[in-house]
């Protein structure tokens, strides 16, 4: 029986055996990678540099940025790497990192979501009190208080996760760290702990969850109200693109760390984890980017 201390490396899932395939998907996360580097890479400077940009939906929008940057170079560069040099190997330190960065970005992501959720709100139906319940200070404060949340998560969950004793070897189901294909590999009713707490967390993510779903009924029963079709369309195009993020995020993420065992499969884990943990990061500049014209004129500047 292997314990804890035994375990210097894990191994993750092989995308595929054959060589071609391997190059294929190392070619193939390459150009998602530099993507993502290239969309949000612009975002963040067009943010910065622009004053007129300088306001809540677009503050956000720059961490947003940061977390997609760092969320995405936790995992793909490593599993690009391995495909490259056909090994599966992660060491115990690396695979820690990986669950606790992991959390982190991820938790924050959320919570970013839910106060760009209520920015989104409060611009609509409560514009009078914008600059009020708005203001710098505020906006600073919210955000900190998602990046400090995050943290606490992930040091929670990262802590809680490794000091469980693995007694199924090595081989993660996954092509990253992920917690519930690690606590696959815990000694039996050893990991009921941290199923508690990512239960707990769930349920906070629930909250969080229908707070959005309502923020956003209330927008676009105030978008239905305006008179003007230009009006409709303009505070659609602000609203659509974080519903659209949301979807993306939460709805894998939820069914990855809630599904039954009954219908777990490696593919069917590995396609959840990637729409997950890849595809949002790639597309949220583009998302952001297309549906807003300022920002759309800042990058053009930048780019020329």
């Amino acid at each position: 029986m292997s314990n804890i201390s035994s375990i210097t490396q894990f191994l993750l899932l092989a995308f595929a055996d054959t060589r071609e395939l391997q190059l294929l998907h190392f070619w193939l996360f390459l150009g998602i990678y530099l993507a993502a580097l290239l969309g949000n890479g612009l975002v963040i400077p067009a943010v910065a540099c622009n004053h007129r940009l300088h306001t809540p939906m677009y503050f956000f929008l720059l961490n947003l940025s940061l977390i997609d940057l760092g969320s995405l170079s936790n995992t793909v560069p490593k599993s690009m790497a391995n495909s490259l040099w056909d090994t599966r190997a992660i060491s115990y330190t690396g695979c820690a990192a990986q669950v606790f960065l992991f959390v982190f970005l991820m938790a924050t992501e959320f919570y970013l979501l839910t106060i760009m959720a209520y920015d989104r709100y409060v611009a609509i139906c409560k514009p009078l009190h914008y600059g009020t319940l708005l203001g710098s200070r505020a906006c600073v404060h919210m955000a900190a208080a998602a990046w400090g949340s995050g943290f606490f998560y992930a040091v929670l969950h990262t802590a809680n996760t490794f000091s469980l004793p693995l007694c199924k070897g090595n081989a993660v189901d996954q092509f990253f760290c992920e917690i519930p294909q690690i606590l696959k590999l815990c000694c039996s009713e050893a990991y009921l702990r941290e199923v508690g707490l990512i239960v707990v967390t769930v349920f906070v993510g629930f909250g969080c969850f229908v707070f959005i779903v309502v923020s956003y009924v209330q927008i676009f029963r105030a978008v239905l109200r305006i008179p003007s079709q230009q009006g409709q369309h303009k505070a659609f195009s602000m609203c659509l693109p974080p519903l659209a993020v949301v979807s993306l995020f939460v709805m894998p993420a939820m069914f990855a760390y809630l599904k039954p065992p009954s219908i777990s499969s490696p593919s069917l884990d590995l396609l959840v984890a990637v729409l997950y943990s890849v595809v949002p990061p790639v597309v949220n500049p583009f998302i952001y980017s297309m549906r807003n014209q300022e920002l759309k004129d800042t990058l053009s500047k930048i780019i020329q």
